[in-house]
């Protein structure tokens, strides 16, 4: 049976799932759209204050969220991995997942899909429609593609991020609160990064790359010359970090003692 056979197979079953309980979903999707309509809130009052934010307009920098708002709704709808050390490693439910013929982390993606976080692409795309209009913004016949490209390069460079500090519970099977603090950096992605000191842009932009989900690649639909070399470079950083994941986390597996140990 292929990989895609055996997805399809899952989403059904999830949407079946899903839909038995409409009320609980419904609210995790409002719930979203209130976290991201705060910080929203957050960049106007900010705004409410200045003019400029490191040469960034106000427009611009709802342009960026907006846009950050999209590969992040990817990632969080395929690699929602945040507790698998909790879940596979401690509760010991990997064992399971390893005598199965399938890639193991292909398992655990299926697992923990949701499916409900891509209404993030539609808020995203809002946003970045709103300050589109604000800015006159146009579009080219190849947006498009680059923009799918973008988007794709932001999604696996979060999920090459966050898969890469899953592993760390194969050599490490104790409790651990990187996971939740790794989603708190990476919430300065949806900010210029020039707003920050210089060791926090370098880390940003080559250490752990979240300025590559949002205003880099962003930042080439708003006409940013001096970053078009970043914006092209998005779908290589992800590609890159995505691949660097899977090698971990097969070496990972190896080291994996089980929970009876």
């Amino acid at each position: 049976m292929s990989y895609v056979s055996i997805f399809m197979q899952y989403v059904g079953q999830y949407m079946k799932t899903r839909l038995t309980y409409r009320t609980d979903m419904i609210v995790e999707i409002f719930s979203d759209l209130l976290f991201q309509a705060v910080n929203l809130v957050f960049i106007l009052v900010v705004f409410g204050h200045t003019k400029l934010l490191s040469g960034w307009t106000k427009d611009e920098i709802i342009f960026i969220y907006g846009f950050f708002l999209i590969p992040f709704a990817v990632f969080s709808t395929f690699f929602n991995i945040w507790d698998f050390n909790e879940r596979y490693i401690v509760k010991g439910e990997l064992d399971r997942i390893l005598t199965r013929p399938i890639h193991s982390l292909f398992q655990v993606i299926l697992e923990r899909l949701e499916l409900e976080s891509m209404f993030g692409v539609i808020t995203g795309l809002v946003v970045m429609v709103y300050a589109g209009q604000n800015l006159g913004l146009t579009i080219e016949w190849y947006d498009p593609v680059l923009f799918l490209l973008f988007v794709l390069g932001g999604s696996l460079v979060y999920a090459g991020i966050f898969i890469s500090i899953a592993t760390i519970s194969f050599w490490s099977d104790s409790r651990t609160a990187i996971m939740p603090m790794m989603y708190n950096i990476g919430n300065f992605g949806r900010y210029p990064v020039n707003i920050y000191n210089q060791i926090i842009r370098f880390v940003l932009t080559w250490i752990l790359p979240f300025a590559f989900v949002g205003v880099c690649p962003a930042a080439f639909f708003l006409g940013k010359t001096d970053w078009y070399l970043y914006a092209f470079l998005t779908p290589v950083m992800g590609i890159a970090f995505f691949i660097f994941s899977i090698i971990l986390w097969n070496i990972g597996v190896t080291k994996y003692r089980g929970a009876g140990n």
